[in-house]
């Protein structure tokens, strides 16, 4: 699948994979966190999810300039920096004590994360034959679960067994300076893990900085055309930030998204690409199917833990393990589904697994929670087992979507089109909040699929038995979006 001369590239590139699937399963296990430190309820711990995911919509159409106007490269080393630019402003917010400042850094980081997903992909996928472009793309993608796995078990021994156990109820009869006592050990702990990750950051960023291959040297104008591009992405969502900090943040996100599609309209080189995929059915359509499927993924796994510690009693920690079985199922999957793709055809694959996750949904929101086998100390219920199988059914839809999406597109056109898939990552700062508004409202309308179940108000977790089954009807929502676009372009010659 890959030409020796670019072996070395192909492997660093792969450790960027790891990298953003190891930052954005720490973050998922922010939430969780977040609510205990600062006493919060889901929406505003849901936050967090909006912040990343936010980042990644914003900065994706900039990611895509640095990449046309400069190189894939250059994109690699600013969105390494970004990162760890991002990650060093944790120590204030640790000092401070700050959950705004928090948001801000994690905006950060996932900026960083934005331009590496929108370079490293498509620089991916140019790493040699056309016709192993998408099995090329799998076999990196399957790094990131790895990176994921590295995630949830530094989030679950660094940040979640740190975490205090007292309630939110003791918390509130403490005296401020023991509760900030308190705080201050739990934020060290959130803060480690990111800071010490900008060393092996640091270290990718050397290589890709001496790694010059027949680049030509930068003119001026280029310059001014990326400091422009960054102009329109950044200046509006900071000044909306300062003049107008209680506005609701889904909504500034979106506001800080039309800044760079102004941008892209405005440059008429940028509107013909953006015509060109607007033409192109199974790109603008890509982009639809990858906003849900993003959007399911990070809103199954924020509220795992969640719902493993309202179903079975477990502690967050014990929570995390759960996750990692589930994560462990989702690499296992991913790359027997890689291989299966030398034989089957990619987009019949994922509707068939599409299948599987709806059904999956079905039996987290209505099979009873009656334990009926333990792996070691922890207890398994079989709405539980799934729950943790969903991740499996889910492994093959990232790639694939994007494979799919991208194939046959005009080659001017694939920069742009990269970025527009990683802005679908949007999905994950919209889809998670819309899951905590009806976990935390047992008046929701979607509570009325799952009235057969206790609808007592639980106060330390902030939701209720049947407000939190009613919740994945969201996720089937989702995967039957992924599901029909499958079976729209399943006669697509995909098999690469």
């Amino acid at each position: 699948m890959v030409p020796k001369k670019y072996l070395s590239v192909f492997i660093l590139l792969t450790s960027c994979f790891a990298l953003w699937g190891l930052l954005n399963n720490m973050t998922d296990n922010l939430v969780p966190a977040f609510q205990r430190i600062f006493t919060m309820d889901q929406s505003r711990a849901g936050l967090v999810q909006v912040a990343f995911y936010g980042a990644y919509a914003v900065l994706a159409i900039f990611a895509a300039v640095l990449a046309e106007e400069l190189s894939y490269r250059k994109g690699v080393l600013i969105g390494l920096a970004i990162y760890i630019a991002g990650a060093l402003l944790y120590i204030p917010a640790c000092i401070a004590q700050s959950f705004d400042i928090y948001f801000i850094a994690i905006f950060i980081v996932a900026g960083g994360c934005s331009l590496l997903e929108t370079t490293c992909n498509p620089y991916v996928l140019s790493l040699g034959e056309q016709e192993t472009a998408v099995r090329r793309l799998n076999f990196a993608q399957m790094f990131n679960p790895l990176g994921s796995m590295i995630g949830i078990v530094l989030a679950q021994q660094l940040i979640l067994s740190h975490l205090n156990p007292t309630t939110a109820k003791e918390r509130a009869l403490m005296d401020a300076a023991a509760r900030a006592e308190i705080i201050s050990g739990e934020l060290f702990w959130v803060c480690a893990p990111y800071v010490g990750l900008c060393a092996i950051a640091a270290l990718i960023w050397l290589f890709f900085l001496f790694k010059r291959e027949g680049e030509t040297p930068t003119s001026r104008a280029t310059l001014g055309r990326v400091a422009v591009a960054l102009a329109f992405s950044v200046v509006p969502m900071t000044v909306l930030h300062f003049l107008f900090p209680e506005m609701n943040k889904i909504v500034w996100v979106l506001c800080g998204v039309a800044g760079p599609v102004l941008y892209v309209l405005l440059l008429k080189d940028y509107r013909a690409m953006l015509l060109t995929l607007l033409r192109t059915p199974r790109y603008w359509m890509g982009v639809v199917a990858q906003f849900f499927y993003v959007g399911v993924q990070i809103a199954a796994w924020t509220w795992l833990n969640v719902y493993c510690q309202k179903e079975l009693g477990v502690t967050p920690a014990d929570g995390a393990i759960y996750y990692t079985i589930a994560i462990s199922l989702f690499i296992a999957a991913r790359w027997i589904a890689t291989f299966l793709m030398k034989y089957f055809n990619p987009a019949r694959m994922m509707a068939l697994f599409a299948l599987g996750a709806i059904l999956s949904c079905c039996g987290v929101m209505w099979l009873p929670t009656k334990v009926v086998f333990c792996c070691g100390r922890l207890p398994f219920s079989w709405n539980v087992v799934c729950l943790v199988s969903m991740s499996g059914f889910m492994s093959l839809m990232f790639p694939t979507i994007y494979g799919i999406a991208l194939g046959g597109l005009d080659p001017k056109a694939l920069k742009l089109g990269a970025s527009g898939l990683i802005m679908a990552i949007l999905g994950g700062a919209i889809i998670t909040p819309w899951m905590a508004d009806i976990i935390g409202n047992v008046n929701s309308v979607w509570c009325g699929l799952t009235s057969a179940f206790a609808s007592e108000w639980d106060a330390n977790l902030r939701l209720s038995q049947m407000s939190l089954r009613a919740s994945f009807v969201v996720p089937a929502i989702c995967f039957a979006v992924v599901g029909l676009y499958a079976v729209i372009f399943s006669k697509s010659n995909n098999r690469r």
